[in-house]
């Protein structure tokens, strides 16, 4: 029963996500990735980044439209390969220099390609909405680590830099349940706190599912959920949050895609109940 309310929560937190980025992509149109997409794709003389992002947001929504509705064979190869497309596109524009900062050395230091990591979490998503009967538990599992794991300690990392540490200011000193660190420590300092934060828990979850402890994993995914949650608030604690700039624009687009890591824990927990259970039939 409970395996059965995780794999609904999954596909409601995919279908939420692309149909919220969906709609804000089609009705914003044009926006720095969607211009960093088209360039990248040299289609500038075929379509504006406008059009672009328009038609991108509308393949979303056609992609969450086909999850809610793939219980047959073919919709499910259909809503499968489209998922893997909206993913593929963004992710491959990390072979642009432009993704990362080059006064700080470029690559791995990202820079707007922040947001374009988080499609990496589609692709185990979509394997696990459709293929879950050709893998096992555990494969999906891992599948499912390996994007919040890279998530984490990339974007963690980056937290130990002073431009990653203004940057989140804005959102960290507004929130009531963040804002404190600023009290007690720099800003830099209250930076590096929140990375090692981040590292600390994806490392832990990895180990969980190595050495296979459902109680470790279980403290694992609740700190790395608490990461993902935490953005989710940032719609309603940032300045001006809530509203049709902050939900359809910038900060909503790359908050929003927080739901997939959401997603891939959910997966993760999947596993977690197993071993939970595996162990109580063992004693």
């Amino acid at each position: 029963m409970i395996q059965n309310y995780i794999n609904h929560a999954v596909k409601v937190c995919v279908c939420l996500s692309l149909a919220l980025l969906g709609v804000s992509l089609a009705l914003n149109g044009s926006e720095k990735e969607m211009t960093t997409m088209v360039n990248f794709f040299n289609m500038g003389s075929a379509i504006s980044a406008n059009g672009f992002g328009r038609l991108f947001g509308a393949l979303m929504l056609l992609a969450a439209a086909l999850v809610l509705c793939s219980k047959k064979q073919k919709l499910s190869m259909l809503s499968f390969g489209l998922i893997l497309l909206v993913a593929a596109l963004p992710l491959l524009t990390l072979l642009d220099s432009s993704r990362y900062i080059e006064s700080l050395g470029g690559f791995p230091i990202l820079g707007s390609g922040q947001g374009v990591i988080k499609y990496a979490a589609l692709i185990p998503l979509a394997l696990t909405l459709f293929f879950a009967s050709r893998f096992s538990l555990v494969q999906l599992a891992w599948f499912n680590y390996l994007p919040v794991a890279m998530v984490l300690m990339w974007i963690g990392g980056l937290k130990f830099y002073e431009f990653e540490a203004k940057g989140i200011v804005s959102l960290v000193s507004t929130s009531p349940f963040m804002s404190w660190l600023y009290e007690l420590f720099s800003v830099q300092w209250a930076s590096n706190l929140i990375g090692s934060y981040d590292i600390l828990f994806a490392v832990l979850l990895g180990v969980g599912l190595t050495i296979r402890r459902y109680k470790l994993l279980i403290i694992a995914m609740l700190g790395c959920g608490a990461v993902f949650v935490m953005t989710q608030t940032f719609l309603i604690t940032a300045q001006g949050a809530f509203s049709a700039q902050t939900v359809l624009a910038g900060l909503g687009q790359f908050v929003i895609k927080d739901l997939w890591f959401i997603a891939n824990l959910l997966v993760i927990l999947k596993f977690t109940l197993q071993l939970y259970s595996t162990s109580n039939n063992g004693d």
